[in-house]
Formats: C-alpha cells, structure tokens, sequence
C-alpha cells in the first residue's frame, strides 16, 4: 500500500512543487486549497500523471469546521497519513510599517499562518499517534514550511515574520512531543522563491540576487524545497529531527 501524504496549499507555489516531488517518490496526495477544484485540476491532473491517487481537500485551515472537513475526507479518503506537510500560508494583504499595521490584517494572517496550521497539525498528531499505535512500524512525518523570515525582520512584513517565527518554535515542541513515539519533525525555511506569492517583490528579489544577498546566484524554485521534503521522507536524514533545514542559496549565512 502506498504512502499518503496531505500538503496544505499544496496546489499551487512551493506547495505544488513538494507534492511534485512526493508524487515522484509513489506517494498518493491529498491536496488543501482554498481555490474552487476546478481551478487546480489541471496542477492535480500533473499529479495523477505521475501515478498518484490525487484528492482535492478544498478548506481554509483557519476555519474550524474547514479544517474537520480536511481531516474526515483524508480518513474517508485513504483512511491513513504517513506525512503532514503545513505549507499553506498568506503573505501580508498590506506591506506597511510594524507601526501601521491593522487588527484585521494581522488576524487574517495570523488565523492562517500560525492558528490554523497549529490546530490542524494538532488533529493529524493525534490521529498519527493512533496509527502509529496500531502500527509499530509505521514511521511518520510532520514538515512545516515556515521562512527565513522566521530569523530575518522584515519591519514592512512584522505579523508575517512573526507568524513564521512561531511556527518555529512550533515545530521544536511537536518535536520534543512526537520523538518518543518514532514521529519526526522537521522545519524547512525557504528563501527567496520564484512564486506568485512573491509577484509584487520579484524584481526587487531577482536585484538582491543579482547583487550578491545569495551565495547561489539565482532565485529558489519550488521544486528546490520539495526535493528536501523528498530527502526527509525517504529517511536520508535519521537522527535529526527537531531540525532547521534553511534551502535559501545561501541568504541567511553571516559574512563578513
């Protein structure tokens, strides 16, 4: 029987490309978007291409019945998880000063980007420690896809950097809490990635790149972080979890 995965904000970006990659490795997907399915059938038809059992989950994880929605169509669905990996995420609806952000902006990025992901997260740990009961062998994954922004102030991306840095610490608590029952957590922070996410800021990107702010002189592509999910879940990094695996060309090393 193969492997399941559940990417979240899986159809499109950064997403698509780690189920890309897990596709390529045999695993079966479930996909979260908020985008009608229609949307993302030509992404999910790439997926099944690759010989995949593809579903479409669609839900805003901020939202509590959405996220119980998840969950029930991937046990309705494959009535297992092998591997969760939060990738969904927004970036700020207003670029603006730390001093000028509103309440509603920072709720809205804030009840996607860190609530949601830790509820959800919450529910698929808790259902994986029953599998893994049932199942001794069973060896599970949790991968959270937060940002260098995690580390790195943005004072015009305050609630998103925020966001991001709790995700961290997030990540070393379901760590420390999932360890003891063969569960391994992992962190993976992405730099500068060429996605629509980053459309308004590409040009100011690609300048920081061409101008030396990477030690890899070109932009990240999302295939670059499915690739580390990809090496993680095939068990080529035993004896690390709880780790920060920062696929970034190089932004965040200290130079002199």
């Amino acid at each position: 029987m193969k492997k399941v995965a559940l990417v979240t904000g899986g159809s499109r970006g950064i997403g698509f490309g780690i189920a890309e990659k897990l596709a390529e490795n045999g695993y079966d997907l479930a996909i979260n978007g908020v985008r009608p399915e229609s949307d993302a059938k030509a992404n999910l038809d790439e997926l099944r291409a690759l010989g995949s059992r593809v579903i479409y989950l669609r839900g805003n994880i901020a939202e509590k019945a959405d996220r119980e929605s998840i969950v029930k169509g991937l046990k309705e669905q494959f009535g297992k998880i092998d591997v969760l990996v939060n990738n969904a995420g927004v970036a700020p609806r207003n670029r603006c000063d730390v001093l000028e952000v509103t309440e509603d902006d920072y709720d809205h990025l804030m009840n996607i980007n860190e609530k949601g992901t830790f509820f959800l997260t919450q529910e698929i740990a808790k259902w994986m420690l029953d599998l893994k009961a049932s199942n001794p062998e069973m060896k599970g994954f949790i991968i959270n896809i937060t940002s260098v922004s995690a580390e790195l102030a943005s004072p015009t991306r305050a609630a998103y950097c925020m966001s991001k840095a709790s995700l961290s610490m997030f990540s070393k608590t379901m760590a420390v809490r999932m360890a003891p029952h063969g569960i391994s957590v992992f962190e993976i922070r992405p730099g500068f990635v060429d996605t629509d996410m980053i459309e308004k800021v590409r040009a100011t990107y690609l300048e920081l790149v061409k101008t030396g702010a990477t030690l890899e002189p070109r932009i990240g592509k999302p295939e670059d972080i499915g690739q580390v999910v990809a090496t993680i879940v095939k068990g080529d990094l035993p004896y690390s979890t709880g780790q920060i695996i920062n696929v970034d060309g190089g932004l965040t090393i200290e130079r002199m």
